[in-house]
């Protein structure tokens, strides 16, 4: 046995230079992130460029991304949610790099992809054990160590001593926040200068990033089987061919009847019933009818599994593609609704992604179709349908949506010559520095000064905030640079005037004295 012994140490060796690796990294994408966040002013571009370093770290301490196809393609991802990020940082953009730099360690651990909703559930379960894993990783080692001689010693103690040791920290720290009696006695304490900058707050700060680090350097040994395809069919009582025909024959009539008054009154753009208005009709029959087309796929996903007897019958298929036709030809009326109530009142970000939404149920219906052409399986479905989700959300998340309904409202508003609704101010002082290329474009058009002083205040407004950002620690993008040097290319070509006044109401109106309450 002691012969062994120096076989066990040398093969171990290369393992702990690894593990002393994947730990310095770590160590150092803290320092980064504790000198890049801590206390900033904003999580700007510099949150893309933390991402790009964890992806880096990964991508070269963990060889097996590199060498599966599966691993390339969420690195990938991951890269370009980073740069979408250093362009301008969003919430999508940081949830799809952690959901993608996730699913590129853990791809190379199965065998096969398998289901999108099993890895949906591994995803749920990597981030649930994640405080977890360092204290799993420091058992193991010390535990390697006292396999060897001389080795133990008072470290065996750590894994036992942390958890009470952090816990007792956090919950100090928090006491201390809710209750001023504890806040006080820990006021000559707080921020515990062990040494300079030091605080109970910032070691917090460095155990968070710790933890997702270490999650994506050191990820679960182990991923499950994928689940078995046929477990996420749906299954109905009672479905036969009789009545499976006869509810499709049905629902053709019923949906036909519905498509009919869509086209005399939507399309056409016929008149109406007496009291009713054609943004009336779009708005109410909007969300009602997307619930119609979801329950319409759900039934044909019910009644119709590949290998059925439903879905063997000719007669019941030719049913279901004109159903499903009906039903996206509802979806496009859905559409057309939304529209022709944006034109009424006015385009908001909402609004845009409902649009989008419609358009990936209608993607959904379609591809509801395909399954049952070509016989495929639930799993399918299900990860065709995920995938063109991601293939959106990732796109929308390069894309800044307010400034699209700015620019629309602004091009369309009845007081710079559209024919929209009145312009809102406050919405576009809601955007933020989405809205100054319109706001500038708007305030270079013939309209009246009145409304002019007020746009100017909230263009000079915008401006100066997104200079102030621009400025501030963390906060600058790459985004935020190019539309503040347009703003200001553009003030100067057409000059625009510099307008200092103080601060007024979200519409640029000056406010209100407040007058005093009578003495009583």
């Amino acid at each position: 046995m002691e012969a062994a012994l120096p076989l066990a140490r040398a093969a171990a060796g290369p393992a702990r230079f690894t593990f002393l690796i994947k730990l310095l990294a770590a160590a150092a994408l803290v320092a980064v992130g504790d000198r890049l966040f801590f206390k900033a002013d904003h999580a700007g571009a510099t949150l893309g460029v933390f991402a790009a370093g964890l992806l880096l770290s990964a991508l070269a301490l963990r060889a097996e991304i590199r060498r599966s196809k599966g691993g390339l393609i969420a690195a990938g991802t991951a890269a370009y949610c980073a740069a979408v990020m250093i362009e301008d940082p969003g919430l999508l953009a940081l949830a799809l790099f952690w959901l993608a730099i996730n699913l590129a360690v853990l791809l190379p651990r199965a065998k096969r992809f398998g289901s999108s909703w099993t890895w949906l559930i591994r995803l749920a379960a990597h981030a649930l054990t994640t405080p977890f894993r360092p204290l799993l990783d420091a058992n193991r080692l010390l535990a390697a160590r006292k396999r060897w001689p001389g080795r133990a010693g008072m470290s065996s103690y750590a894994p036992t001593l942390a958890l009470p040791v952090l816990g007792s920290i956090l919950f100090l720290f928090l006491f201390a926040r809710a209750n001023p009696l504890i806040g006080n006695a820990f006021g000559s304490v707080e921020p515990l200068a062990i040494f300079s900058g030091f605080s109970i707050l910032r070691a917090l700060f460095w155990l968070f990033l710790l933890l997702l680090v270490w999650r994506v350097l050191r990820p679960q040994m182990r991923v499950g089987r994928p689940a078995d395809p046929d477990g996420l069919e749906l299954i109905l009582p009672g479905v036969s061919v009789a009545s499976v025909t006869l509810s499709l024959l049905a629902f053709n009539l019923i949906f036909a009847v519905q498509n009919g008054l869509d086209l005399a009154f939507l399309w056409s753009g016929g008149a109406l019933p007496e009291g009713m208005s054609h943004a009336e009709y779009a708005h109410r029959g909007a969300y009602p009818l997307i619930a119609t087309a979801l329950l319409a796929g759900l039934f044909v996903l019910a009644t119709l599994q590949p290998g059925s007897e439903t879905a063997a019958s000719r007669d019941i298929r030719r049913f279901v593609y004109v159903w499903i036709g009906q039903n996206v030809f509802l979806v496009a009326s859905t559409m057309l609704r939304t529209i022709d109530y944006i034109e009424a009142y006015s385009l908001t970000e909402l609004r845009i992604q409902a649009l989008v939404w419609m358009a990936l149920v209608a993607v959904g219906l379609v591809l509801i179709c395909i399954r049952i052409r070509l016989g495929k399986s639930g799993v399918w479905l299900l990860n065709a349908n995920l995938a063109t989700a991601a293939a959106v959300l990732l796109g929308s998340a390069a894309v800044d949506y307010d400034r699209i309904a700015a620019g629309w409202n602004v091009r369309h508003a009845r007081e710079a010559g559209g024919e929209g609704a009145s312009l809102d101010l406050c919405y576009l002082f809601q955007m933020g520095p989405s809205s100054l290329g319109p706001l500038v474009e708007l305030e270079s058009r013939p309209i009246p000064q009145s409304l002019r002083l007020r746009v100017s205040w909230l263009r000079n407004y915008q401006m100066d905030m997104l200079a102030a950002r621009q400025e501030g620690r963390g906060g600058w993008t790459w985004r935020g640079a190019r539309r503040l040097a347009a703003a200001h290319e553009a003030v100067a070509e057409r000059k625009l005037p510099r307008f200092t006044a103080p601060y007024r109401n979200c519409d640029g109106t000056v406010p209100r004295p407040e007058t005093a309450s009578p003495s009583l």
